[in-house]
């Protein structure tokens, strides 16, 4: 599942990314209010974490304006806050839980979990994508062209699902960046264009009709070849 976390505070950002993403998560990180308002509203996410004091705007102006954008991502807040009346105003603002500070981060998971569950029954999310002849389970996390399954590592796999939810769209080395990696690295870095290769090798090389293309100057996009010939 992919998370979204807002959260201003680097080290409790980064104590729970780590154990998310041990846990198996992505997760997609927003500093501030502003910020993190936008990634829900642009990006494909299956749960927010969000704190209650951020900077730009509060964890429940963020949850309200979404709701009354119609946005129904599940939110846990996060909160130093204990008393009856913060927990009240985050569930009427649109939370779906409230989990205040310090936690363990069992604790924090196993609500994310039942949240999930939850929400589960409902699904919006799809479990398969396809481009062209290539599926990619989401649940198994593999991967096909036609009947021939791709033996991939992880990091292959999440650049892979995030090019084919934008498939047909010019996704930028900074974006990949971003998005898969979560870091911001140097610009010089030739990590995206090794990877890129990496996956190419596997995904065209051995079939007749490539998917993966390089805009020069742009980016990558994954798309059928006649489609990409077309533009």
């Amino acid at each position: 599942m992919k998370i979204l976390l807002i959260e201003d505070d680097a080290r409790t950002a980064d104590f729970i990314q780590k154990g998310l993403q041990q846990a198996g998560h992505s997760t997609l990180y927003a500093r501030d209010g502003a910020d993190g308002y936008f990634k829900a509203k642009t990006e494909s996410c299956d749960l927010a974490v969000v704190d209650v004091m951020l900077p730009a705007m509060d964890g429940f102006s963020v949850v309200k304006r979404l709701r009354d954008d119609g946005v129904t991502l599940p939110v846990i807040f996060l909160s130093a806050r204990n008393a009856v009346e913060d927990r009240v105003r985050g569930l009427e603002s649109g939370g779906d839980d409230y989990l205040v500070k310090p936690f363990s981060f069992s604790e924090l998971l196993a609500r994310i979990q039942a949240l999930l569950r939850r929400t589960s029954a409902t699904p919006s999310e799809p479990v398969k994508l396809t481009v062209a002849d290539l599926t990619i389970d989401l649940l198994s996390h593999r991967v096909y062209r036609g009947e021939t399954r791709i033996d991939i590592q992880p990091m292959e796999y999440a650049l892979l699902e995030y090019l084919a939810r934008n498939a047909g769209r010019v996704v930028s080395k900074t974006m990949i960046m971003d998005h898969v990696w979560e870091y911001n690295f140097d610009p010089c870095t030739n990590i995206v264009e090794t990877r890129i290769c990496r996956l190419r090798e596997k995904l065209d090389k051995p079939f007749p009709e490539k998917l993966l293309h390089t805009v020069r100057g742009f980016g990558y996009v994954l798309e059928p070849q006649a489609d990409f010939q077309n533009r």
